[in-house]
């Protein structure tokens, strides 16, 4: 269950290079809004550092944070992946990717080592990221016979939304976002209103 209707974004790029022991932590934040983002970055970071000893990441998608992964690319299990996507929960943090590229320099760090060393890192970086909130949003298609849109017009005075108008020959229909908390209240009176349809298209 949800008690928010907002989120948190980083809202640029972001680099930051730590060193332990003679081992170098280069770590990157990035914005993403999809699993095929998060390949193509891996998949960039791996061409630019191809002789890197580890390229160890986590991310998170979507505004509930349900959807995520850590990976620890051969270091001990837990040391890498999970230290980085603490420091994205810690921030609440949505739709980013934080991968921390290690060049071995000769010295055993350890478990400990390895677990500051690489949570250091991914906090630093996410250190120099702007971050901003944002609302969730419903988005809806609503619709009306032609001659009842200020029907329309009045809800989204009420709801304090705009309309983005895409009628067709039969009807006037539009999309409408409405918060998340609004929502209920939202659709209850659009029910009572039979001259209104509305249908539900996703988040935004």
């Amino acid at each position: 269950m949800l008690f928010s209707d907002t989120y948190h974004e980083i809202e640029n790029e972001a680099e930051h290079v730590w060193k332990s022991k003679g081992s170098k932590f280069l770590a990157f934040a990035y914005l993403v809004r999809s699993e095929n983002d998060i390949k193509l970055k891996l998949v960039e970071l791996r061409k630019l550092y191809p002789d890197a000893t580890h390229h160890c990441y986590a991310w998170v998608l979507g505004y509930d944070q349900q959807n995520y992964r850590a990976n620890d690319d051969g270091e001990p299990a837990n040391t890498a992946g999970r230290p980085i996507y603490r420091q994205i929960q810690r921030l609440q943090l949505c739709n980013v990717l934080v991968v921390v590229v290690r060049y071995f320099g000769g010295t055993l760090l350890g478990v400990s080592g390895l677990i500051e060393a690489y949570g250091t890192a991914a906090a630093e970086c996410l250190a120099k990221c702007s971050i901003i909130e944002k609302k969730i949003l419903e988005v809806y298609q609503i619709s009306c016979e032609f001659g009842l849109e200020n029907e329309i017009y009045k809800l989204c005075k009420q709801y304090s939304t705009a309309l983005t108008v895409n009628s067709n020959e039969q009807a006037f229909c539009a999309e409408i976002k409405i918060p998340l908390q609004q929502s209920p209240a939202f659709k209850e009176q659009v029910k009572l209103n039979y001259k209104i349809q509305l249908k539900y298209i996703g988040i935004a």
